[in-house]
């Protein structure tokens, strides 16, 4: 048995001895070593709910455009994201993906064990307008014409502001 399935079950065993008391987030493996990562829980009435982070990666978008949300939480039972995602857990450090059509306002709950909400939101700006050849910040008129007498063309170029 190669040394990633002792670890999870280990893990596994760690977190079902104390039921309640941690939660298997990750596990992966790099470079031939694995890794198990436990996120400590507080049980039933001792530490407060707390949100960790939440945050959108992008600061604004383009509709069709993806984003990613982010969010980490402490010490939460469930965790609920509005406009409604189904499938959230409390997690230290999580990112969802996200394609809205247009600006949107995410709020985050995350319910203690103690029946107290900690509650956190942003807003995702998307432009909706489509998007378009626009002519630059300072355009560029070009004037071309033959001179006399040498037959050489000359190019002129005013900036306009």
């Amino acid at each position: 048995m190669n040394p990633m399935p002792r670890r999870i079950l280990k893990a596994i065993g760690i977190c079902g001895f104390l039921v309640g008391l941690c939660a298997l987030t990750s596990i992966g493996s790099r470079g031939g070593e694995s890794w198990v990562r436990l996120v400590r829980m507080a049980p039933p009435g001792n530490a407060p709910v707390r949100i960790l982070h939440f945050y959108s990666t992008a600061g604004s978008i383009r509709a069709g455009e993806t984003a990613l949300l982010c969010y980490g939480v402490e010490n939460a039972k469930s965790v609920e994201l509005a406009p409604m995602m189904e499938g959230l857990q409390p997690a230290a450090n999580r990112c969802l993906e996200v394609v809205p059509l247009h600006t949107t306002h995410y709020t985050i709950l995350a319910k203690g064990f103690d029946g107290h909400v900690a509650m956190k939101s942003l807003t995702l700006p998307v432009n909706t307008a489509p998007e378009r050849n626009a002519a630059p910040a300072n355009p560029v008129h070009l004037a071309a014409w033959v001179l006399p007498d040498t037959g050489r063309a000359h190019l002129a170029s005013k900036l306009h502001p």
